[in-house]
């Protein structure tokens, strides 16, 4: 008997979940015996995370040698990840304009969620200057930085620890050695993980299903679809053309993740995936010093699907209210967004908290976030989706900027 892919596995399991939670809606018994099933899963995932990320990041800046090279690998990778959020702002923007998914809905249909938990979140985010957001970037205490998951500060310190094995060479052998390993034994750990992805995935969906139900869509379900449209398209379109210039295919990138997207996809979590995505880009000819630090460093500056969502999440919610956005204002927005958006990476469901933080400055009450967040954990799913693809292509496109030849793609989908 033929194997079942992992693919298939996890897709039996998100289609069981959504039938388990749709049979038991409202029932509160389910999310008491399904949460802590899809709670330990989340959290085995991202027990493995920091320790990936450290390890690789100091055996790839160790390889690269120097200040340097580093440098110049950060600032084409920054240069990149702030041409595509903000052309996925652009597109989130353009798509609420074209159909105008606010317009007509009947307020009083709508179910208000409570989001004091994201306001305490944003109004703490906002205390903060930007200039604070890179300051915080080096840690003052590695171990603090390490507890909290700052993934930014712990990019930095393990660049800087690379560069310092680098520096003193010989004697710095058995520390790599010894990162080398923890990589391996870590990503030998995911696979075993990635064993039980598909009862994980059940019990999240079922979880969430059971809570809100299918029902829920309805009143919302031209928003719903729009953000899916747009996703699709900026996939399709934006990272398609992206691809091409890169000399590579979409389709047969979105061929290879399929396993990874149904994961983040079910799981709404780009975490899950994390260790797997780089494992996936060293096997088709990216270089660990690049997948190494584009990827972890793509989780906080290149969130293009959230970036995207945002975008239509705020037209919308003026739409709703009657409130015309100016071009002004839409630049305005963009702008804001651009700023905003960056470096929060880690903060609980940081879409609204950016848009909590984003929509008064133009001019669109913030309380109406309260009837689109019951659905938002459908419309992250779509998002976390654009954010694999869009990270792990960055990983791609860095990679032959820098000059890499990548395997053929018939070549990598076979391995």
């Amino acid at each position: 008997m033929k194997k079942i892919s992992l693919a298939w596995q996890i897709f039996i399991g998100l289609v069981l979940g959504i039938i388990i939670g749709g049979i038991f809606y409202g029932n509160p018994h389910v999310a008491e015996i399904l949460q802590p099933i899809g709670n330990i899963f989340i959290r085995l995932i991202k027990m493995i995370v920091v320790p990936i990320v450290i390890s690789s990041i100091i055996v790839g800046v160790a390889g690269t040698g120097d200040m340097k090279t580093l440098g110049k690998l950060g600032g084409k990778t920054l240069i990149y990840f702030e041409i595509i959020t903000t052309i996925a702002i652009i597109v989130g923007l353009l798509m609420a304009n074209l159909f105008h998914p606010g317009t007509g809905v009947d307020m009083s249909q709508l179910t208000k969620t409570d989001i004091n938990t994201y306001v305490e979140t944003a109004e703490t985010t906002q205390s903060h200057s930007k200039i604070d957001t890179f300051v915080n970037i080096v840690p003052t205490n590695i171990i603090q930085a390490l507890a909290s998951g700052d993934m930014l500060a712990i990019i930095f310190f393990s660049a800087m620890f690379g560069l310092g094995v680098a520096a003193i060479g010989e004697k710095g052998q058995p520390l790599l050695q010894f990162f080398r390993g923890t990589a391996d034994a870590m990503f030998y750990v995911t696979n075993q993980i990635m064993k039980v992805a598909p009862i994980g995935v059940f019990a999240l969906i079922g979880v969430t299903v059971s809570k809100f139900g299918l029902s829920s869509l309805i009143p919302l379900g031209k928003l719903v679809l729009v953000v899916y449209g747009a996703m699709i398209f900026f996939i399709i379109v934006v990272l398609g053309i992206t691809a091409k210039i890169a000399g590579y295919n979409i389709f047969k990138l979105l061929k290879y993740l399929k396993d990874e997207l149904l994961l983040g996809y079910s799981t709404a979590s780009s975490e899950a995936v994390l260790p797997r995505i780089m494992e996936k880009m060293e096997k088709i000819g990216c270089p660990k010093a690049i997948t190494s630090f584009v990827i972890p460093t793509g989780y906080s500056f290149n969130l293009d699907g959230s970036t995207l969502y945002q975008a239509i999440a705020a037209l919308f919610i003026a739409q709703m209210y009657g409130i015309h956005m100016s071009i002004t204002h839409q630049i305005t927005l963009v702008l804001v967004l651009m700023v905003t958006s960056k470096g929060i990476a880690g903060v609980p469901g940081v879409s609204l908290v950016v848009l909590l933080a984003t929509l008064g400055s133009v001019g669109i009450p913030a309380e109406g976030l309260a009837f689109i967040a019951g659905i938002d954990r459908i419309l992250d799913m779509a998002r976390t989706c654009v954010n694999i693809v869009g990270n792990s292509l960055a990983a791609i496109v860095i990679s032959k900027w820098e000059g890499h030849k990548l395997k053929d793609s018939s070549e990598k989908i076979a391995a």
